[in-house]
């Protein structure tokens, strides 16, 4: 606007100077006749000295006039254009600064009518358009809270399949960071298959979706009930899909514990009662006059009645460690003591079957646990690498740590677990090798217990497994601050 300002002023001023310079060069010209008319007028005679001498004085006052009119102009041009232009330019400036976002910005021009007209209404256009984006922020900061406190998963997809939207529960559901996803293809976050599916239904279809999916996070099954929509704006424009997750795996869990309980505790309790039964009823019938006979059914009744207090024991525990409330008493704790105890426990099985440990430990690790439930987690990870390991092999027990965790592995060269079974093994009664399990006195709650342990100490439990090969069980404890 200042350059404008210059060049309309310069170009006035060069006309202005053009004009008057052309008076200028016409007075001159006439000068001769104004001088002839006046003589004659007059009756007076000049000679050529005193014309020439009155000539001189006409030019240098019409040239001084002609300069004092240029400058006289000039100043009355410039505080014209001045006060034309500089109401403009603030003006344009407003107009600049709310075209950035900046609704702040206040015209403060003054001149005539038409331009106090114009700096109002760029006022209130201001005023109104900060009133929009105080109303715009207060409503982004409402849905903002909204979706992240609806305690569902949502993804927002636009139209060219890149997330726009998403919220904490599906970034910590997915162990994703706002980083990783917002701006990505929803196709390179290494979302469940079933997950990428079912949004390439939607897109495909364009129509509202519902779905209940299984889908396998960190080694763990988990249930979510999905549904899709797309998205469509003003006119009827197809801006993308929205997805929201219900996580319903503690529904599908309590309602699998309640089918399952009957059936699976009504057939390893019909096993050890069938056996005492059947075997106190031949001692009845009369077996009990054989002696070697008699201690033979003894021995199995004994046997079956451990077995059935064990599988009572392990369901009141379990029971117990699955009421809410329950909690372990932290304390700072090693895990070479832990370690050690656990060892001390299961060392009469482990020579039953002629094999032994190799412990690797570089250093003690504190972490925040509770000793005797620590002690229960590992006893119970040894006894299991020690049933389904064969004679005569050993079974390695690790101490690392990182940034956050105490680790201790628990590694056996058993007979391994399908991938496809890893998420499952612990659930109540799953067992790889039924048979063998059930031979070897296990109840098929173990892992079931060890699971909501570490989760009680707010830690973690990985598996690494190669079938033939044998199994890496890690717990990772939170370490000691």
């Amino acid at each position: 606007m200042k350059a404008y300002r210059n060049r309309l002023f310069i170009t006035f001023m060069i006309l202005t100077g053009s004009i008057l310079a052309v008076l200028g060069f016409i007075l001159g010209q006439l000068f001769p006749f104004i001088i002839e008319n006046f003589a004659i007028k007059n009756n007076l005679q000049f000679d050529a000295v005193q014309i020439e001498e009155t000539r001189k004085q006409f030019a240098s006052i019409i040239a001084f006039l002609i300069f004092l009119s240029f400058v006289l102009i000039c100043f009355v041009a410039n505080h014209l254009i001045r006060n034309l232009l500089d109401p403009i330019e603030n003006i344009t400036l407003t107009a600049k600064e709310l075209t950035k976002g900046n609704y702040r910005a206040r015209a403060y021009a003054l001149g005539p009518v038409s331009i106090v007209e114009l700096r109002n209404s760029i006022n209130i256009l201001a005023r109104n358009l900060q009133e929009i984006e105080k109303i715009r922020e207060i409503e982004e900061e409402r849905l903002k809270t909204l979706i992240e406190n609806m305690g569902s998963a949502l993804i927002m997809i636009d139209r060219e399949a890149v997330v726009s939207i998403v919220n904490r529960q599906f970034l910590e559901g997915f162990e994703l960071s706002i980083d990783e996803v917002k701006g990505y293809n929803f196709l390179t976050l290494g979302l469940p298959t079933e997950l990428e599916n079912f949004i390439d239904h939607v897109f495909l279809t364009e129509l509202p979706y519902r779905k209940q999916i299984e889908v396998e996070i960190q080694q763990e099954i988990q249930y979510k009930q999905v549904y899709g929509a797309p998205v469509v704006g003003d006119h009827g424009r197809w801006l993308g899909v929205v997805i929201v997750m219900h996580d319903i795996s503690e529904l599908i869990r309590l309602e699998q514990i309640r089918k399952d309980f009957v059936a699976n505790v009504s057939h390893e309790l019909r096993t050890p009662i069938t056996s005492i039964k059947g075997f106190s009823e031949t001692l009845l019938d009369g077996a009990f006059k054989d002696e070697k006979m008699l201690i033979s059914f003894l021995d199995i009744i004994y046997q079956e009645s451990n077995r059935l207090q064990m599988l009572i024991q392990d369901l009141l525990e379990l029971s117990k460690i699955e009421q809410h409330g329950f909690s372990v008493n932290i304390l700072p704790t090693s895990l070479q003591e832990v370690l050690i105890r656990s060892v001390e426990l299961t060392s009469p099985r482990l020579d039953e079957k002629n094999m032994q440990f190799d412990v690797d430990i570089v250093r003690d690790v504190m972490v925040m646990g509770d000793f005797n439930r620590l002690i229960q987690i590992f006893t119970n990870l040894i006894t299991n690498s020690i049933t389904y390991s064969p004679e005569d092999t050993t079974i390695t027990l690790r101490i690392k740590a990182n940034s956050e965790f105490g680790i201790i592995e628990v590694e056996d060269q058993g007979m391994g677990i399908e991938k496809s079974e890893i998420a499952r093994i612990f659930e109540r009664f799953y067992r790889i090798d039924k048979a063998r399990s059930r031979n070897s006195g296990g109840t098929g709650l173990g892992l079931a217990i060890v699971k909501h342990l570490v989760e009680a100490h707010h830690g973690k439990i990985n598996v690494e497994s190669t079938v033939g090969k044998g199994t890496c069980m890690k717990v990772l404890i939170p370490l000691k601050k």
